[in-house]
């Protein structure tokens, strides 16, 4: 037989266990809180919700062998996405660009082509004549109020079509 005596627990041995299984306890705790707040509020990973609206474009003046289109483009989804190329079955012949139009003196204006332009998770890109828009080759014949077909290129959102109403500059906000 031994001559020890049985273990007991004592009060301290279970105060130190008790501790040292709370603070793992507490942290998976604050961890399940923040998951459970940041899905409450939609962030949970939710897709790009990418949607194409008011499309202009300007109608050509005299020889002229470019135009441009304007979109706003609204994100309402979790995750941001990325524009990456605008095409088009209705324009002259010749590539689309995105440009961004930056303004380097008082009254000049350099233009620059990009690669792509991101939208924000829960918020909109405003393309304008003095930010961000696309560059068209020109077709002969375009009238004020034509409509033009438009094909805008996501990263993540795929292909969404849109049509751009031909407007003179300065008109309907352009």
């Amino acid at each position: 037989m031994s001559d020890r005596a049985p273990w007991r627990p004592t009060r301290r041995r279970l105060t130190d266990a008790l501790l040292a299984a709370l603070a793992p306890v507490g942290v998976c705790g604050l961890a399940l809180g923040g998951l459970s707040t940041w899905t409450a509020y939609g962030n949970a990973g939710t897709p790009p919700r990418v949607a194409v609206t008011e499309g202009r474009m300007f109608l050509p003046t005299g020889d002229t062998p470019e135009t441009a289109a304007f979109f706003r483009i609204v994100n309402s989804g979790g995750s941001a996405d990325r524009l990456l190329k605008v095409t088009s079955a209705g324009v002259g012949k010749g590539a689309l660009t995105l440009s961004r139009h930056l303004m380097t003196g008082a009254r000049t204006a350099s233009a620059e082509t990009v690669t792509s332009a991101e939208i924000p998770a829960g918020d909109r890109l405003a393309m304008s004549p003095d930010g961000l828009d696309v560059i068209v080759p020109v077709k002969a014949g375009w009238q004020p109020g034509d409509l033009v077909s438009f094909t805008l290129h996501f990263e993540h959102s795929g292909a969404v079509r849109t049509l751009a109403v031909v407007v003179r500059p300065g008109e309907d906000g352009a």
